[in-house]
This record gives structure tokens, C-alpha cells and sequence, in this order.
């Protein structure tokens, strides 16, 4: 399994503004999983440019791309257009406990148009663009990420399948 960490920021893209976020989920990742990062990149709110970065990086057979930023009211949050375009098949279950549990902290969750879906072998999901919101979401997924990973791969291991139910 392996890892692609997409950040959407006019800001960042241009250099203009400190990624905090995308090594953020890095480190966390790092920490907390076995899987490299392959792919990490920070690119602007433009809808184009999103959807072919998911799809480059699905088609190198990148198995889990957390986005973060860009799932907001403003008119340039267009990250969760660009991963409806991308995926085939929605995973809302995902997106509902990140917003749920985001809820019980700050009733701005509610404002969160973060999507999750797969294409092919990829799970993709759409993360906030604040760190401190990336760390609590992050928490409400990391539990369930090996076994979907695994099913998405269909390579399910016995004993996480057993662990996660």
C-alpha cells in the first residue's frame, strides 16, 4: 500500500502560503502506518488540475490519496467537484463519520462538502485544509483504513478483517 497527499491552496501552489497540512498528514501517516508516501504535491483550487492529478495518481497505482483543502463554501473550494469527477463509486460512510464526529468539536463541520470514493484500486478522501482539522479526522479514519484498503485491493488480511467488524 501507498500513499499520495494531494493539498489544494491558490495560496501554496504559488508559494505564497506554508503547506502545514499536507506534512501534517505526512508525519501522521508515517507514524501511525506502515505505508510510504509516494506522491505529494500541492496544486491550485482549479477543477482541471485536481481531477488529473486523482487520476495520474490513481493510474500509478497510488492505493490512498488524502486531499486536504478546498471543501468549503468559498467559490474556489472545488476539490469535492474535482474527486466526483475522479471516482467511480462514492463512499459516503466515510465523509459522515469524518462530519460527525467533527460536529461534537465545531458546528463549522456542517459546512464540510468533503467526499470520499474509489477509482480502481484507490480510496480517495477529501480532507479539510486546517491542521487541526486534518489531525481529528485523521483519527476518526486511521482505525478503518486497513481493511477498506484491503478490500479495495482484494487482498483482505484475515485478521484485520476480524479486528475492524
Amino acid at each position: 500500500m501507498n500513499i499520495g497527499i494531494l493539498t489544494i491552496s491558490d495560496r501554496g501552489a504559488r508559494g505564497e502560503y506554508e503547506d502545514r497540512s499536507g506534512p501534517l498528514i505526512a508525519q501522521i501517516m508515517a507514524d501511525k502506518t506502515p505505508w510510504p508516501v509516494t506522491h505529494q504535491a500541492i496544486v491550485p483550487d482549479e477543477l482541471g488540475t485536481i481531477a488529473a492529478t486523482l487520476i495520474q495518481w490513481c493510474d500509478a497505482g497510488v492505493n490512498l490519496i488524502l486531499t486536504s483543502g478546498g471543501t468549503g463554501f468559498a467559490p474556489r473550494d472545488v476539490t469535492p467537484e474535482a474527486t466526483k469527477q475522479v471516482i467511480e463509486r462514492e463512499t459516503p460512510g466515510i465523509a459522515e463519520a469524518m462530519r460527525a464526529e467533527s460536529l461534537k468539536i465545531t458546528r463549522h463541520a456542517m459546512l464540510s462538502r468533503a467526499v470520499a470514493g474509489i477509482r480502481g484500486q484507490t480510496l480517495i478522501i477529501n480532507l479539510p485544509g486546517s491542521p487541526k482539522a486534518v489531525r481529528e479526522n485523521l483519527d476518526v479514519l486511521l482505525p478503518v483504513l486497513p481493511h477498506a484498503l484491503e478490500l479495495i485491493t482484494d487482498s483482505p488480511n484475515t485478521e484485520s478483517q476480524h479486528r475492524s467488524v
